[in-house]
């Protein structure tokens, strides 16, 4: 199994797990919050049949990575992508992420800027800033979060049961082939067996101001989807500000779509960003 080491805590390194799949041009897929790469499974064939090369990971404290009690937070998180496209040898790369994995697409391009990167994809973005503050009325409540961090000092097996059920709407979909049990039971599995602290923490890194960033968005052709029922990012606090910020971007909702999008509508998420992907 391929690694790539990003840094060392105490007597161990800390690694990054990753998938390196096909040929062509790169497509680096970066996934959300609780799960791993796999979780793009429904885009994965898609990309390989069309002739793209697929690179997945598993973020720090996730799937099969190090789980180490630091490094939560967005320029540690985008270093390690930095590191794997740097150790890999990329070049005219897609950046690809879904919900956290927005975050890292997008202080990438700020912090790194677009040599690398040919065009991104947000899908249930993060940005541009989550956390309601005098000057940004549009965020979302501080209590929010420290709710959600009490919850999961509290009872994080519960708190990413209901986590789920809000991931998928499973009192809309639930039990239908937008989700089934099983794969609900998959995404709880694979939730809770992330790092503990690193789940905490990772509620900090979500309020990242990315307004700085977010201008560094229009240098690449960008794309952006995200379902109308989002109840993790809703879409007023977080998709539906991004076109009076970015210019050109290609937007799209899901009409009735929960938060994760590319499992429970992969017939409508799919056929967006491969005609995103071809175009020149």
């Amino acid at each position: 199994m391929p690694y790539v080491t990003v840094g060392q805590e105490n007597s161990g390194n800390i690694d990054i797990y990753y998938e390196d799949h096909g040929s062509g041009q790169p497509i680096v897929l970066i996934h959300g919050f609780p799960l791993n790469g796999a979780s793009w499974e429904k885009q994965i064939p898609m990309l390989l049949d069309a002739g793209y090369r697929v690179i997945y990971y598993d973020r720090r404290g996730f799937g099969r990575s190090s789980q180490p009690v630091s490094g939560y937070d967005y320029d540690t998180f985008t270093d390690d992508l930095k590191t794997l496209i740097e150790t890999l040898g990329l070049r005219d790369i897609v950046l690809a992420g879904f919900s956290m994995g927005t975050g890292e697409v997008t202080r990438y391009l700020g912090a790194y800027g677009a040599d690398r990167v040919a065009k991104a994809a947000l899908f249930a973005p993060l940005a541009p800033y989550l956390l309601q503050t005098d000057d940004n009325p549009e965020g979302v409540p501080a209590t929010v979060f420290e709710d959600i961090k009490q919850a999961i000092r509290d009872d994080r097996f519960a708190y990413q049961k209901d986590f789920i059920d809000n991931f998928y709407n499973v009192d809309v979909f639930g039990g239908t082939s937008r989700i089934s049990e099983q794969a609900w039971q998959n995404s709880w599995i694979v939730a809770v067996g992330a790092s503990a602290l690193g789940t905490l923490q990772c509620v900090d890194a979500w309020c990242t101001d990315f307004r700085g960033d977010v201008s560094a968005l229009s240098s690449v052709p960008l794309l952006v989807v995200q379902g109308t029922e989002d109840r993790i990012l809703p879409i007023d606090n977080t998709g539906r500000r991004l076109p009076a910020l970015i210019k050109g971007l290609q937007y799209h909702e899901v009409n009735g779509g929960p938060h994760n999008i590319g499992w429970t509508h992969p017939e409508v998420v799919n056929p967006l960003f491969l005609d995103f992907l071809t175009k020149q």
